[in-house]
């Protein structure tokens, strides 16, 4: 191989070593002493030492200039003896570079890499030689990041949580003190280190100013609540030893026999008794991180120094605890998993009792010494609850029905003699399990509620999640049997109706009989509705007499044109023009009678129709309707008419 390849190629190796290197470095006596990782790329560095010069000077990358500069802090014992921050600024001009002319007789050579632009110095001037500083800055930093394990042991639920790290900082964090914190807080770019000559106004002649001047935003400083105390852990008390039985007088054979016998007994309880290897609480409690909220962040403070090389990672375990949980099914179809339209998955539900924030995260779950599954833990608040399913259970089968019908009629409003109602447009779902094992399913249904409408009288246990669209209903479910439970959705809506209609009865009839009406109201509308009642028998008894009158006409004008077609005939014929003229004048004078008594109610029908028209007009009621105790937190939808 030809030296100048060879030489290139050396260039090469030495410049890809040292391309990468620490953020931020300094030859001072500063070494690394804490390290504060978030969740938003960035973490916070701090150097401690003892300096006997008037100045530090710290190599920064280029690209974390800005955000030294931006979060530089500086800490020493008797107050601050820094007196400037001084860097270089970037220039643009450089050297042209020459142009190689390569040599035929060595071939092809190998072009060196670009260089990356040389770490910036930075030089902090101190007014004396002794100084006992603490240096703390922000830079780029992977974000850490958890992972979880949820170990069931009869009704106990034991939560681990671990936090992990990834250092490609350039340097070594030897024995230093690490903390992670959840959430988020902002942090952004900076240009600090690059200069900036903005746009000025121009001012004319004529005295012109600039007419706004921006406002800054102020915030108001708040103490952040004390953090809830842990919840007292349960105690558990040591089941009563087992006695043993007392061993029957035998014959020396049999003794041997019986001795034989129980050791074989014992050796087989001994293996039932036998420890799982399951991921359990440390033994020194002390090892956990200690949990905290500052300002609303979770922070995990590792109690031990950390040692972390450059280019590797590390775990640290941050919560073990025992917390409120238990295993269930969950019925909650998923595109995703199209057996889920059918078969519910075993989920877990677990409270976060710790006094701070469980980031988003995957989380494992145990039991009996066995691996169950896996999920995804969403980002939990202190005191909330998660469900997260590991797995499909197939035993389990649910079937649904949604049947839509029109329920109910309520007063609404009685204004200038106009009746308003409210009716509920209801959709009922029916969910049917069928268990198939031989224990008893607790099962959890996710029930997507459909916006606009109210859930009436749900089961018992039902988490009515409206923010969330669903709400999750409890069933349980009995070992090879079938159970059902049915939910009811409703959404009001009103509309005008005829005083004489069925919806108006029933809503009438509904007010007077409520014991919550207003007292005021009662009596006027009961006076009213005792005219309407009259007012309608009045209007049946005008359709019945009607109808009858019809039937005597109809039967007279049969009568008639009967008589008409014998009139021609000379003989024989005498006895039944005599009949049917007795029959004619007979149904002639009851059509008379029904006339005359129709006459008589038709004015009492408009006499009643004037009196309930002025008593109904008399009326003025405002009823708070189910539409309206919704308006606050659903929009709802008012159709023109009856959507049945």
């Amino acid at each position: 191989m030809p030296r100048s390849l060879i030489a290139s190629l050396a260039a090469a190796l030495a410049l890809a070593g040292c391309a990468h290197g620490p953020a931020v470095s300094t030859s001072e006596n500063l070494p690394l002493k804490r390290v504060v990782i978030y969740r938003n790329g960035v973490a916070y560095f701090e150097r401690a030492g003892q300096v006997d010069e008037d100045q530090v000077a710290f190599q920064v990358q280029p690209e974390q200039v800005s955000d030294f500069l931006a979060t530089l802090s500086v800490m020493e014992k008797g107050g601050s003896s820094v007196r400037s921050a001084s860097f270089p600024i970037s220039t643009e001009d450089a050297a042209p570079s020459t142009p190689v002319t390569p040599d035929p007789d060595e071939g092809p050579q190998a072009q060196p890499p670009p260089a990356k632009p040389s770490a910036k110095r930075v030089v902090l001037q101190l007014d004396g030689k002794e100084h006992d500083l603490r240096v703390g800055y922000v830079a780029e930093q992977p974000v850490w990041r958890p992972s979880y394990r949820l170990v069931f042991d009869g009704d106990q639920v034991d939560l681990q949580s671990w936090g992990i790290v990834q250092n490609v900082s350039g340097e070594d964090w030897t024995g230093v003190q690490l903390s992670l914190v959840a959430g988020a807080p902002i942090a952004f770019r900076s240009t600090l280190a690059t200069p900036v000559i903005p746009q000025r106004p121009v001012v004319s002649d004529q005295g012109e100013v600039i007419s706004s001047v921006p406002q800054s935003e102020n915030q108001l400083a708040q103490v952040p609540p004390p953090p809830p105390p842990p919840p007292p852990s349960a105690s558990m008390s040591a089941p009563p030893s087992a006695k043993a039985a007392p061993r029957s007088p035998s014959t020396d054979k049999l003794k041997k026999k019986s001795r034989a016998y129980d050791s074989a007994l014992e050796d087989e309880e001994r293996a039932d008794q036998a420890p799982e290897y399951l991921p359990s609480a440390p033994r020194n409690l002390a090892l956990l991180a200690s949990q905290q909220v500052v300002a609303g962040a979770t922070r995990y403070d590792v109690p031990n120094p950390v040692t972390v090389p450059d280019q590797s990672a590390t775990m640290v375990l941050l919560v073990s605890r025992e917390v409120p949980g238990s295993r269930v099914f969950l019925f909650a179809p998923d595109p995703g998993v199209p057996d889920s339209s059918q078969h519910p998955f075993r989920v877990a539900r677990f409270k976060n009792d710790t006094p701070g924030l469980l980031e988003r995260g995957p989380i494992a779950f145990f039991a009996k010494g066995a691996f169950l599954g896996q999920g995804v833990l969403e980002p939990l608040a202190a005191g909330a609850e998660a469900t997260v399913p590991f797995a499909l259970e197939r035993a389990v089968a649910v079937d649904v029905d949604r049947k839509s019908d029109v329920q109910s009629a309520r007063i609404r409003r009685i204004e200038a003699g106009q009746l308003t109602v409210e009716r509920d447009q209801s959709l009922k779902t029916t969910y049917r399990a069928r268990n198939g094992g031989a224990e008893e399913a607790s099962l959890l249904l996710k029930h997507p509620r459909t916006q606009g409408m109210r859930l009436v009288d749900p089961p018992k246990g039902t988490d009515d999640r409206v923010g969330e669209g669903n709400a999750l209903v409890p069933l349980q479910v009995p070992a090879h049997a079938t159970a059902e439970v049915q939910l009811d959705e409703r959404r009001p809506y009103p509309m005008q109706v005829d005083w004489m209609s069925p919806y108006a009865e029933e809503a009438v009839k509904a007010y007077l009989d409520d014991p919550k009406a207003d007292p005021k109201a009662v009596e006027p509308l009961r006076a009213a509705w005792t005219l309407r009642e009259s007012l309608r028998k009045a209007n049946d008894d005008h359709d019945r007499l009607s109808q009858q009158r019809s039937v005597i006409e109809n039967a007279a004008s049969q009568t008639r044109a009967s008589l008409q077609s014998i009139s021609r005939a000379k003989t024989g014929v005498a006895d039944l023009r005599k009949t049917l003229s007795t029959r004619l004048g007979q149904l002639e004078q009851k059509n008379a009678e029904l006339t005359q008594e129709l006459l008589k109610l038709e004015l009492r029908q408009n006499e009643l129709q004037v009196r309930f028209g002025e008593a109904v007009r008399e009326l003025h009621l405002e009823v708070p309707g189910q539409a309206q105790a919704q308006r606050a937190h659903v929009s709802t939808s008012v159709p023109a008419g009856d959507p049945s």
